[in-house]
C-alpha cells in the first residue's frame, strides 16, 4: 500500500466502495479493506453514458468522473482505455475525427440502445458518483487535491508521453517546467 498524497491507500476517506483519489478502479472500504468502486460492467456503463452526453477522449472521461465525485474517485488510464476498446469492439462507441492526437469517441446507435435499455441502472450509477461528490465536497477541501492531481497528470502526460512518442523533451522545455514548479512552491510557501 502506498501512502502518498493523492495516491490510492493514501489519505482517502471511506465511503462504501469509494475513497481513494484513484490510481485504479478500487477505493478504501469502510473497514479499510479493498473494495472495487465499480463491479462488472458498471464502469463501462458510466463511460458510455458520459460519451453519450458528449463525445470525449479518455483523459476527459477520467476528469469528468473525478469532477463529478469531487475528486473522490478517478479511474486509472489502465482501466479506462481497455474499457473504451471493449466498448468499441461491442459497437457501442466509435472514434470520430478530431484535431491533434487524442482519440475522440462518440456513442453509436447500439450504444444509445444500451443506455435506453439500462437507463435505471445508469441513473443509479451516476447517482452513486454524485453522492460521493456531495459528501466529499462537504468534508474536504478538494480544490487543492484536484489541482495537485491535475498537475501530476499533466506532468506525467508531458514527461511520459514524450518518451512514448519517441521524442525527448527539449532541455529548455524541461528547465521551464522545473522553474514553473519551483516558482509555484515559493509562492505557496509565502502565503
Amino acid at each position: 500500500m502506498r501512502g502518498g498524497f493523492g495516491e490510492r491507500g493514501g489519505r482517502g476517506g471511506g465511503f462504501g466502495g469509494f475513497g481513494g483519489w484513484g490510481g485504479d478502479d478500487e477505493g478504501r472500504g469502510e473497514r479499510g479493506g479493498r473494495r472495487r468502486v465499480f463491479d462488472g460492467g458498471e464502469l463501462r456503463l458510466v463511460l458510455l453514458r458520459l460519451i453519450g452526453d458528449q463525445p470525449r477522449h479518455g483523459y476527459d472521461l477520467i476528469r469528468a468522473i473525478e469532477d463529478r465525485t469531487g475528486g473522490g474517485y478517478a479511474p486509472s488510464p489502465g482501466v479506462v482505455y481497455p474499457t473504451l476498446t471493449l466498448l468499441g469492439d461491442m459497437g457501442q462507441i466509435e472514434e470520430t475525427p478530431s484535431e491533434g492526437n487524442r482519440k475522440i469517441f462518440a456513442v453509436t446507435e447500439e450504444g444509445t440502445r444500451v443506455l435506453a435499455d439500462k437507463a435505471d441502472e445508469v441513473a443509479a450509477l451516476m447517482g452513486r458518483l454524485d453522492t460521493l461528490g456531495a459528501m466529499r465536497e462537504r468534508t474536504e477541501n478538494m480544490s487543492v487535491r484536484r489541482a495537485i492531481h491535475n498537475l501530476r497528470a499533466v506532468l506525467a502526460n508531458k514527461l511520459v508521453g514524450q518518451r512514448v512518442g519517441g521524442a525527448e523533451l527539449a532541455p529548455e522545455t524541461l528547465h521551464e517546467i522545473v522553474a514553473l514548479i519551483d516558482e509555484a512552491a515559493r509562492k505557496i510557501e509565502r502565503l
